[in-house]
C-alpha cells in the first residue's frame, strides 16, 4: 500500500524538525502507541496496540530514522511483530518545505502486513493504513502547532491551583 499527501503545520521548520526527532512527540502522535523510547541516532523501540477489522494485536517493534538532511527531509521506517496476528512494516519519506510562518510537510508512506492481518484483504488493510497515516500526521500537526483557545485556557487553569480541573468525560457531557 502506498500513500502520498501533505499537511500544513502552524510552526516554523526548526520546530517541526525537532518534533520529528522527539520520542515523546512521536509517542503522542502514533495512534495506539503505549510506549516509545530511544533516540534518532540509535532508533526507537515502540509498543502499539491496534485493532484491524476483527484482529486486535499488540505490536512491539523498532523505528529507525535515516536519510536525514537537517530541516529538509528524513525517512522513518519501522517493523513490528504482533504475535499470532502477524507483522506490519513500513516507512515514510518526509520532506519539509518552509512557507512563511508555517511548514508544509510532504509524506510518501508505504506499508506491508503479513500473517492473519494479510488474510483480511487489501481493501481493509489499505483503508486502515490510510487512516493510521492520516491520523498520525493530523496528531503531529496538532501537537506541533500553536495551542487552541481551549488548550490555552486549560494550561492557564493548570497554573491556577484554586480552579478545579474537569475530567475528560465530564467535559464531554457538560
Amino acid at each position: 500500500m502506498k500513500l502520498s499527501d501533505s499537511r500544513t503545520i502552524e510552526a516554523d521548520i526548526a520546530t517541526v524538525w525537532a518534533a520529528l526527532l522527539d520520542a515523546d512527540v512521536l509517542q503522542t502522535c502514533v495512534p495506539g502507541c503505549t510506549e516509545m523510547s530511544g533516540s534518532p541516532t540509535d532508533g526507537f523501540e515502540a509498543t502499539v496496540v491496534q485493532k484491524v477489522g476483527p484482529v486486535k494485536a499488540t505490536f512491539k517493534g523498532a523505528v529507525e530514522i535515516s536519510n536525514m538532511v537537517e530541516k529538509q527531509a528524513l525517512t522513518i521506517s519501522g517493523e513490528g511483530k504482533g504475535g499470532a496476528a502477524g507483522f506490519a512494516k513500513g516507512g515514510a519519506d518526509v520532506r519539509l518545505e518552509p512557507a512563511d510562518d508555517t511548514t508544509i510537510l510532504h509524506y510518501d508512506v508505504e506499508a506491508k502486513v503479513g500473517g492473519k492481518l494479510a488474510q483480511l484483504g487489501s481493501r481493509i488493510i489499505d483503508g486502515f493504513a490510510k487512516k493510521m497515516a492520516d491520523q498520525f500526521f493530523e496528531n503531529f500537526a496538532d501537537a506541533v502547532g500553536p495551542a487552541t483557545d481551549a488548550e490555552a485556557e486549560t494550561q492557564t487553569n493548570d497554573l491556577d491551583t484554586t480552579k478545579k480541573k474537569k475530567g475528560w468525560f465530564k467535559s464531554l457531557v457538560s
